[in-house]
């Protein structure tokens, strides 16, 4: 479904987010940049976009080749170093304890074992390290009807209408819908070994970004 997409990725997330993905991602690179790492690995970095706005030595990690193939040449593009990697995020071919911190932005929804990826996630991150999770979430406050109406009924005829695939842009919103959020996924992170996990609500809780360190003791 993502290699059917591919070739559109960008412009619809441009398109669906009326272009606030690209200030959500900005959010995350700077959240990089304080903690000032010496390796960031970006899992399902998609066509780059993440990796691309984060400085440093980065590492772009994703199943679908169609999309490795755009963050390549977007990296050319911008004359940028971005080595990438085809790899399954439930089974990393990183080493134990080896990346500062680790960057996902619109995965982890799409994990087939949600669990077994964020141990994965930890298990690469040296002990002290920092986990950033960047995700759609549902709308809270007074806009909420409104920022709800939107996901639930814009990206799904969008989609359709510009990638001309229904299964893909049908399935964002009804993953959005399942996935768990807020208190519930800082308890999963908590869960699988991260202290310190806080989550940022962004335009009104539409995405939120979730963020944890690794304990210093073995899991």
């Amino acid at each position: 479904m993502f290699g059917r997409i591919a070739h559109r990725y960008d412009l619809l997330n441009r398109t669906l987010s009326l272009g606030r993905d690209v200030g959500w991602r900005r959010v995350v690179a700077r959240r990089v940049a304080a903690i000032d790492p010496s390796l960031v690995l970006d899992v399902c970095t998609g066509t780059g976009d993440l990796a691309l706005a984060v400085g440093g030595q980065v590492v772009g990690a994703d199943f679908c080749l169609p999309m490795l193939v755009r963050a390549r040449r977007k990296a050319g593009r911008m004359q940028r170093s971005l080595p990438l990697c085809a790899a399954d995020a439930l089974r990393l071919p990183v080493r134990d304890g080896v990346v500062d911190v680790v960057t996902v932005a619109f995965g982890i929804r799409n994990f087939a074992d949600l669990e077994v990826g964020l141990r994965e996630l930890v298990r690469v991150l040296k002990p002290g390290g920092t986990l950033l999770v960047l995700e759609f979430s549902r709308p809270r406050g007074p806009l909420a009807p409104v920022l709800g109406w939107w996901v639930r009924t814009v990206p799904p005829r969008v989609g359709r209408w510009l990638s001309g695939d229904p299964e893909a842009y049908d399935y964002l919103p009804a993953s959005v819908s399942t996935f768990p959020e807020g208190a519930t996924m800082c308890r999963g992170l908590e869960d699988v070994g991260l202290m310190d996990v806080t989550v940022r609500p962004l335009m009104g809780g539409v995405a939120s970004l979730y963020e944890g360190v690794r304990k210093r003791e073995e899991l």
